[in-house]
């Protein structure tokens, strides 16, 4: 037996939302690295990676949508560890960066990072009615759209920093802020699927 939260009547479906989503994420995606691999920007290589994580984290919640809180806990736990794939391409881009100490070009870093701001923003407002309704998934994808708008915020920062200021060090330390922030929705995600876990064993308790 599923436990979710009673929808209001002026909330959209849950699933056309995160597919909705999904997509978003995936075209940005596109766009965002090949303007990171032109420029070679290593805080828009791990974004990019960050909006290919969210496409997939969308559409495991999409599959998810329906299980038990049980399997919902487990599936938790997997986007948990799916949200340090950012981190780890950001750590091996910048190893590479160190190799090839350029500064990216400002302008088109900054308008990458205004983008992806803009869609972090619309995916966060269409997921946040939605947040505590299926516990750690929709939880999962709120949250990493809503930190994403702040490390994007980082992003336009170091471009505009990297205009006034020629320097790969602006690139480096926004890159290192998206994998700070990935890491941190890690563990939330990971509170939230033990939280899951606990009400199931509850549940279990209660019926036996």
């Amino acid at each position: 037996m599923t436990e979710t939260a009673p929808a209001s009547p002026h909330t959209p479906p849950l699933r056309p939302v995160v597919l909705r989503v999904a997509g978003l994420n995936l075209a940005y995606f596109g766009v965002e690295i090949v303007v990171a691999l032109a420029i070679g920007s290593v805080a828009l290589i791990a974004d990019s990676m960050d909006f290919l994580e969210d496409a997939a984290l969308n559409l495991l919640i999409f599959a998810g949508l329906g299980w038990s809180l049980r399997n919902r806990a487990r599936l938790g736990t997997v986007m948990a560890a799916i949200l340090l794939v950012p981190a780890l391409a950001g750590a091996i881009a910048a190893w590479q960066k160190f190799h090839a100490f350029t500064p990216p070009d400002p302008v088109p870093l900054t308008l990458a990072g205004l983008g992806a701001l803009a869609v972090n923003l619309a995916c966060a407002a269409m997921l946040a009615r939605h947040r505590d309704g299926a516990g750690s998934l929709t939880k999962a994808a709120w949250l990493s759209a809503r930190n994403d708008a702040f490390a994007n915020l980082a992003i336009i920062a170091a471009g505009l920093v990297t205009a006034l200021y020629p320097s790969p060090w602006p690139d480096l330390a926004a890159a290192a802020l998206v994998a700070v922030i990935n890491a941190d929705s890690a563990g939330d995600i990971l509170r939230a699927a033990r939280a899951e876990r606990r009400a199931e064993r509850r549940g279990a308790n209660e019926a036996a």
